[in-house]
């Protein structure tokens, strides 16, 4: 929608028929094929064939095992959910060579679609709201493997991560792979034994499983979507803790890390505990049940919010201490994990708070108030900055992860924050991680809940910041009285993101 999107559903639904129908958050109806075929995509408009029809996951169940001397991968993964629909065909996403798959037990057929689609039919048809439960087994060198021009897989000197944004599942287990399909998650990984595998959740052991190898077992009880699952093998340190509510804090630090990268790696991502305890103040109970972050010796070129387990590439610590990096990709834990997209055209709802946090972060250690911070963007950037060519609430799938997402997106957060006041603005981030929580959201429903906790009519904001293109004139800002304006801006935050050339270069 464009011009008073919210203002115009309003007057046609009413607040309440549009409350129903935004927190339903289903897929829409392109998602579904007839004849018994599942769609070959969830129904998302910047990629269309990613995630499919005519079923949902609950759990995955992945054994795998992995030898990083020559990349080698193989796994079953157990995929057990419910069909939503009649089907006597259906899609998951992978890009491995696959070996045999069942489906309730029986073998099923399979064949490859594209370079990511496996095509499965069942032995017998499943019919609506039956239980499904789907074993592939699995081998490949994940890193030789290209689907849609590029890898994520990424090989380090001593073994791998499997980490990347929106796609990295094809490469290690396969799946429905779209955020409106989260799911819980075992994961078993079996490597050399001197060797570490690094995962989601909570660590629930390790034991010897024959032949030189340690099986290492975690599990991720919350829905997680597929491409917050995290691998990481080789030889890593381990530090292991727990928070002031006991949690586990599990931090895995790549023992190649120069004595530099490890001295800043370990002094920043060493603050997720307190970090954690920081942003749960302002938006409300940590969802998770375990935290942490992983350094691999590589430099990754951008760090990734992975649920409980963020990744750092270690470009982040190349010269200095970095707290801005860990603040952003733990605000994801509220805002991209707990609350995850309905489509990756609400990416603004991720990385813009994300990046927002960064700003209140400044703010909370005298560095600078979120609003100084947002004042020094504006300014660097002229009215011809390629900034303000893209429209933060629907930035097109080229333009997902740009500047304008960032720090326009930013921006927007503390143009609401001017308007609404603060008791009313943290009220709405806090309200947000609490109604959609293990769920999605779009920013239609964000709006909606903006104008509903405020009172006020938002759309000119709205429209302003995420749907126009153009730079705003600066009195969008509301100054202090007297036009002060507080302390400074730091010289520098962190640049946490994938930019537009990292993607064109996969």
């Amino acid at each position: 929608m464009s011009g008073n999107r919210i203002g115009r559903v309003l007057t046609a639904l009413g607040a309440a028929a549009l409350s129903t129908v935004l927190a339903a958050g289903v897929a829409p109806a392109a998602a579904t094929a007839s004849g018994g075929v599942g769609a070959p995509g969830i129904g998302d408009p910047y990629y269309p064939d990613y995630g499919n029809g005519g079923y949902r996951i609950s759990h995955y169940d992945l054994d795998l095992d992995y030898r990083p001397g020559n990349d080698h991968l193989a796994g079953t993964a157990t995929l057990t959910g419910r069909a939503t629909q009649y089907l006597t065909r259906f899609d998951l996403d992978f890009a491995l060579t696959t070996d045999a798959v069942t489906v309730n037990g029986r073998p099923a057929r399979f064949a490859r679609s594209g370079d990511h689609e496996l095509v499965l039919t069942p032995a017998r048809p499943l019919h609506t709201g039956q239980r499904m439960v789907v074993r592939v087994r699995y081998h490949g060198v994940p890193s030789t493997v290209t689907a849609e021009g590029f890898t994520s897989w990424m090989r380090t000197a001593d073994g791998a991560v499997a980490a990347n944004e929106p796609e990295i599942s094809w490469w290690w287990y396969p799946s429905n792979d779209h955020p409106l399909d989260k799911a819980s998650y075992a994961i078993d990984v079996t490597v050399p034994t001197g060797y570490q595998a690094i995962s989601n959740g909570i660590l629930a052991g390790t034991q010897p499983a024959g032949n030189g190898t340690t099986r290492w077992r975690w599990r991720e009880s919350r829905p997680m979507a597929t491409y917050l699952a995290v691998l990481a093998v080789g030889h890593y340190d381990l530090d292991t803790s727990t928070d002031a509510r006991g949690r586990p804090v599990i931090e895995a630090y790549d023992q190649g890390l120069s004595k530099d990268h490890a001295l800043y790696a370990r002094a920043s991502v060493g603050l997720t505990a307190s970090v954690i305890d920081w942003e749960s103040s302002l938006f409300g109970p940590y969802p998770f049940e375990s935290l942490g972050g992983i350094v691999p010796n590589y430099e990754a070129g951008f760090a990734l919010e992975d649920q409980t387990r963020p990744m750092y590439g270690l470009d982040f610590f190349e010269t200095s201490f970095d707290p801005y990096v860990v603040v952003h990709e733990n605000a994801h834990q509220w805002f991209g994990d707990s609350v995850s997209v309905h489509h990756w055209s609400d990416i603004w709802l991720n990385e813009g708070f994300a990046g927002y946090a960064e700003w209140l972060y400044s703010e909370h250690v005298g560095a600078g108030s979120a609003l100084s911070v947002a004042l020094a963007d504006y300014d660097a950037h002229p009215a011809d900055d390629p900034l303000w060519s893209v429209e933060p609430g629907d930035p097109g799938a080229k333009h997902q992860f740009s500047d304008a997402v960032y720090d326009r997106g930013a921006m927007a957060l503390q143009a609401l924050r001017d308007v609404v006041g603060d008791r009313t603005f943290f009220g709405i981030l806090r309200a947000w991680a609490a109604t959609h929580r293990y769920g999605n959201g779009s920013i239609p429903q964000f709006e909606w809940l903006a104008e509903r906790l405020s009172g006020r009519d938002l759309s000119q904001l709205f429209d302003t910041w995420l749907f126009s293109t153009g730079k705003p004139p600066r009195s969008v800002f509301h100054l202090p009285a007297g036009g002060a304006v507080p302390a400074g801006a730091p010289a520098s935050l962190s640049r946490i993101r994938h930019t537009d050339a990292l993607l064109a270069g996969r």
